[in-house]
């Protein structure tokens, strides 16, 4: 339980957040699609944080993030299913699983050529392959990643998926793609689920529909390959320790499996046998993205800008070359397995 200190302590800093979040919804009301609550609500809180620095405010931040962010990621597992991963068709599964897993290895060698941290390269890799912002919300805490690698993975990834919003249509009728093939390619590519929203719905109806199917399991296949990092990160760190450490290293691999991403799991598989009505789906998708963005408007208000510059422009770059990478590898996959 929280002691009644520690939340009067924090209680200045949740309720910037709560404003702060209230104002990020707000402003998707006016915004373009294709900025969502979760990316509005971090920029909010780097402005803020930055603008009008305040120690009293760190509390509640922490808070926010340690409590908001597990929850909002296990109540996300109410949206996906086993029968959205099985409409999508075994070829179209093989080919997320070959963009992830070439994304993840080109982002971590691509940022040792640059001289970037493994944990922010880690970050844009799971940002640019998966489901982009919520994946590196849920990543960040599991390899323990500084506020500003996770800063800067979502605006890395933000950048790029705003500019497919226009550049994926342009394309997709300058090559005369039918609707099925630039649903499919949207859906493996573009980075946040808002962003494929805007850009498949904006070439037609049914590459909408599709792009929608192929982006759910896409983020189904968060979990292992969260969990995948994660082990991952926690061999380097028991074998950096020493071999005491290294006698450990199962111990130390369980953190990779947090209980929030146990819950998310759990939570999808009651929602692939029906046992969670359309209507609650909806309002458990609400109130998850609720949380999401009350976590990362902690986060930006935490973040330093003077700690995002000394990093420069590296992290785009990266995120430049494995957006394009990913665009015309899964392009081809698609055209390679006969979708037409």
């Amino acid at each position: 339980m929280i002691q009644r200190q520690t939340l009067a302590a924090a209680a200045p800093g949740l309720l910037l957040v709560i404003v702060l979040a209230a104002v990020a919804y707000a402003s998707t009301l006016v915004l373009p699609g294709i900025f969502g609550a979760v990316t509005v609500g971090l920029f909010l809180g780097i402005i803020v944080g930055n603008l009008r620095p305040d120690p009293r405010i760190d509390p509640g931040a922490r808070l926010a993030r340690g409590w908001f962010l597990p929850l909002g990621i296990v109540l996300l597992g109410a949206r996906l299913s086993l029968a959205d991963i099985l409409s999508t068709g075994l070829g179209a599964i093989a080919v997320l699983i070959v963009d992830i897993v070439l994304v993840l290895l080109v982002t971590l060698a691509l940022g040792r050529a640059l001289g970037l941290s493994e944990k922010l390269s880690a970050l844009i890799g799971v940002g640019t392959s998966i489901c982009g912002n919520t994946a590196i919300a849920a990543t960040a805490p599991v390899i323990k990643a500084p506020e500003r690698d996770l800063s800067f993975a979502v605006a890395t990834i933000t950048l790029f998926g705003t500019a497919a919003v226009i550049v994926y249509p342009l394309i997709g009728h300058a090559l005369g793609m039918s609707d099925n093939l630039f649903g499919h390619w949207v859906g493996a590519a573009v980075n946040d689920t808002s962003q494929v929203t805007a850009t498949a719905f904006s070439y037609s109806v049914e590459a909408g529909e599709v792009a929608t199917i192929v982006k759910l399991t896409r983020n189904t296949l968060m979990v292992p390959v969260i969990f995948a990092v994660g082990m991952w990160f926690a061999g380097r760190e028991s074998h950096a320790a020493g071999a005491a450490e290294r006698r450990s290293w199962l111990g130390s691999a369980r953190k990779a499996v947090p209980p929030f991403l146990l819950g998310f799991l759990a939570l999808a598989l009651v929602n692939s046998v029906g046992l969670i009505p359309d209507e609650l789906t909806d309002v458990l998708t609400r109130v998850s993205q609720v949380f999401i963005a009350m976590a990362l408007v902690g986060v930006g208000l935490s973040t330093k800008l003077t700690a995002l510059r000394q990093t420069g422009p590296a992290p785009f770059l990266m995120g430049l070359a494995v957006a394009i990478m990913l665009a015309v590898v899964s392009l081809a996959l698609f055209v390679a397995i006969g979708v037409e």
